[in-house]
């Protein structure tokens, strides 16, 4: 459903997407996850026909994003980061006017309305206007919106952020349901990582390039069955006297993050040893914002 080979972008002397490389197979749930500035909303937009590409090659749905604009549109969902909703209008309104602008019928429009207003639990704020909406209803509103036109592919460029823990599981359970429902192909962006964990493939791109991809769960395990965290006053020379015994430290302000296969009553002797030269030491389970760590370190 979506491809590119060496797509590549350019900001005068700044390179947010440099030869990246992508084979998303329809239907499945795609996470590109990094930094700030690691070039994720580029290549959404480049993706989506938003912005061109310096070089480089990508389809998507079968068409070519530097000749195929147009056809590529009606086949993409994208929801921003910012909000695209006319606050003036209501839920129902603003439905109306996304299927007008993708040549809905009104038919087709007052359909499709009634299904997405259900799915995102809105039917009863169908005549609310968007500004009395809370944030998560409206980041609810803006998906469907994204979706009328029952695309091929969706883009979800940090679909949750600023919103609180139950708005963003309420978007994730709707999100869910349309990729039942539809099929649909999702392409998420997000600074929440622990969203991603549900992702068929995620890939991390770093200063505008993939370096590390795969299934979250294998990456989480390739890891090691523990994180160590060492808080400490003196971070650099602890790390120098344990990284003989666990490996190099991830050194993360005044604490230090080491991978570990040992047994956690190995781990017990450990933090026994490192009472007088450490605040804290703890051991859990690693996760994909660990993957991030480990991937990004310096």
């Amino acid at each position: 459903m979506i491809e590119a080979a060496g797509l590549t972008k350019r900001y005068g002397g700044a390179l947010a997407a440099d030869g990246l490389d992508l084979d998303i197979p329809a239907g499945q749930f795609f996470g590109l996850l990094g930094p700030n500035g690691a070039g994720k909303t580029s290549t959404i937009h480049m993706l989506s026909t938003l912005i061109r590409a310096t070089s480089g090659e990508a389809r998507v749905a079968g068409f070519d994003v530097r000749t195929q604009r147009l056809q590529i549109r009606r086949q993409v969902g994208v929801v921003f980061q910012e909000q695209a909703l006319d606050r003036t209008l209501s839920a129902a309104e603003n439905l109306r006017f996304a299927g007008l602008l993708n040549g809905l019928t009104r038919p087709q429009i007052a359909r499709r309305s009634d299904e997405l207003l259900e799915i995102f639990g809105l039917g009863e704020r169908r005549d609310s206007p968007v500004a009395a909406l809370s944030g998560g209803m409206r980041r609810a509103l803006d998906i469907a919106r994204g979706v009328i036109h029952q695309p091929k592919v969706l883009f979800l460029d940090e679909p949750t952020i600023g919103l609180d823990l139950p708005s963003r599981r309420a978007i994730w359970r709707y999100v869910a349901r349309l990729r039942a429902t539809l099929g649909v192909t999702v392409f998420l962006t997000t600074h929440y990582l622990e969203e991603a964990a549900d992702c068929d493939e995620v890939a991390f791109l770093s200063s505008g390039r993939i370096v590390r991809r795969g299934n979250p769960r294998v990456l989480v395990e390739q890891l090691g069955r523990y994180i160590i965290e060492v808080e400490t006053d003196h971070p650099a020379e602890l790390a120098k006297s344990l990284e003989p015994r666990l490996g190099v430290a991830l050194i993360e302000a005044d604490r230090l993050h080491f991978l570990c296969n040992a047994e956690p009553a190995d781990l017990g002797q450990l933090q026994a040893e490192l009472a007088d030269a450490a605040r804290e030491v703890r051991w859990r389970r690693p996760n994909l914002n660990d993957v991030f760590l480990w991937v990004n370190r310096r």
